[in-house]
């Protein structure tokens, strides 16, 4: 009978021992996955890689340049899903490679969609010097880079020969040129100047 007592004291010693071990690291397990996830968000806010007065041109399937972009400064986050530009320039190729759009502005942001958002002294320019609007200027926009077309809920000025534009919000497309005024404020036409 001692050696079965025996047995069970030791039994209940290892168990002990196991239940007081588990109480002095369990709260240490429970500290080290928030600290996991924490690091995980900060390592997210992070870039992936910084690149300075970077040109990066993206071609069609046949070959020609599609569009490129220019930065003094990029920033590129691979686990939230998009590129901050800082004075990124931004050029349109249309498909005859005749005529072509500059988008200049303070910052921009393209995601991983093929959107573009420009933010700060946006500047749209023809680069055709014989297009109906020579520039478009306003605070922000969005450009979808597959379809080329833009859009922006914010005032903007539009300008071309012989007119002045002003209007809150328009829509654009680059390759048919077809452009709408979402809330159209004035115009001023100039047939002397």
């Amino acid at each position: 009978m001692s050696d079965g007592g025996g047995v069970s004291r030791l039994g209940l010693s290892i168990s002990a021992l196991f239940v007081l071990a588990l109480l002095l690291y369990l709260p240490v397990w429970m500290e080290e996955e928030p600290e996991t996830r924490e690091q995980q968000r900060i390592d997210a806010l992070q870039p992936a890689y910084k690149a300075r007065n970077l040109t990066t041109t993206f071609y069609d399937d046949e070959g020609n340049r599609n569009h490129q972009i220019f930065a003094t400064s990029m920033e590129h986050y691979d686990e939230l899903g998009f590129v901050l530009f800082q004075q990124p320039e931004y050029t349109i190729y249309l498909e005859q490679q005749t005529s072509s759009w500059q988008v200049t502005a303070k910052e921009g942001t393209l995601y991983n969609d093929d959107l573009i958002q420009l933010d700060s002294d946006v500047l749209i320019k023809s680069l055709n010097d014989d297009a109906f609007v020579s520039t478009i200027s306003t605070e922000f926009i969005e450009v979808n880079l597959d379809t080329q077309k833009m859009v922006s809920d914010q005032p903007v000025l539009i300008r071309g020969t012989p007119y002045t534009i002003n209007s809150n919000g328009f829509k654009a497309d680059l390759k048919t040129q077809e452009y709408e005024l979402i809330d159209h404020v004035q115009t001023i036409y100039s047939p002397g100047n």
